[in-house]
């Protein structure tokens, strides 16, 4: 893999007419950008990503980043978060929320190209199908929170949501080992960012809503939500936002009223 100056300056070539007016012009409020998975993406027809519901129920504009399938390897390998990086301006937020397609190991001749080296910190691994040196997801998502600090920006570290927690006939919330990495990212960054338990708030919420009302918003499978189960996703981020469910977030100020009340 390109070291991460290399890698932001390729995006920004990649990406150099794509930012819209609204991106690039000066701004006199913060914008919030978004990055991350199919689950916070726009994605259309019976399905839909938390990210396209978020400008409901906060004051700033919101320019949704997120891409289905990607994980936080693959997302920066692209270029992706070099784009958001080139549009930031101070005060601006970035709430970056990955771990559905980060697991698996790179190392296998059909390595999908997502798969992180399994560890939280510097351990690195071999793609079998590439020779890539793959990173951890903490490498990636701190890598990326940090340069977007670097430019004034805030950084929310948001952990991915989950799966259909009432699939099996009766709730069962164990979270994957990637909430836990989120939260280490966040306060391995420091000063400029914060974590949002978004797996956590949105457990409680299906937890209050029961099976039959989480079964419905999962239309194809266990992992992507309907409009209407995304529009709930986002409200619980809200939520836990509002109520500094793991602290205090830059995002509070922009929160608008009456606050969602979903768990």
């Amino acid at each position: 893999m390109l070291p991460w100056s290399t890698l932001v300056v390729a995006g920004l070539a990649a990406v150099g007419a794509h930012g819209t007016p609204v991106e690039m012009a000066r701004r006199a409020t913060p914008t919030v950008y978004l990055a991350g998975d199919s689950t916070m993406a726009k994605t259309g027809g019976a399905l839909m990503g938390w990210g396209e519901y978020l400008s409901k129920y906060i004051t700033l504009p919101v320019v949704n980043k997120a891409m289905s399938g990607r994980s936080a390897r693959s997302y920066s390998n692209e270029g992706r978060f070099a784009e958001i990086e080139k549009l930031l301006q101070r005060d601006d937020i970035v709430v970056i929320e990955f771990g559905h397609n980060d697991g698996g190991s790179p190392n296998s001749a059909s390595d999908n190209g997502r798969s992180d080296c399994p560890g939280t910190g510097s351990e690195v691994c071999k793609s079998g199908k590439t020779g890539e040196t793959v990173y951890t997801f903490n490498h990636y998502v701190e890598a990326a929170a940090r340069s977007f600090v670097a430019k004034g920006a805030r950084v929310i570290v948001s952990s991915q949501t989950p799966n259909n927690l009432w699939e099996g006939g009766t709730f069962s919330s164990g979270a994957p080992r990637f909430v836990g990495y989120a939260a280490l990212a966040a306060k391995n960054v420091g000063s400029g960012a914060s974590f949002v338990d978004h797996f956590q708030a949105v457990a409680n919420m299906f937890k209050k809503l029961g099976s039959t009302k989480t079964n419905a918003l999962y239309p194809s499978d266990h992992t992507h939500t309907s409009p209407a189960g995304a529009d709930l996703v986002a409200q619980a981020f809200v939520q836990a936002v509002g109520r500094d469910f793991n602290g205090t977030t830059p995002l509070k100020a922009y929160l608008k009223s009456p606050l969602p009340s979903v768990f």
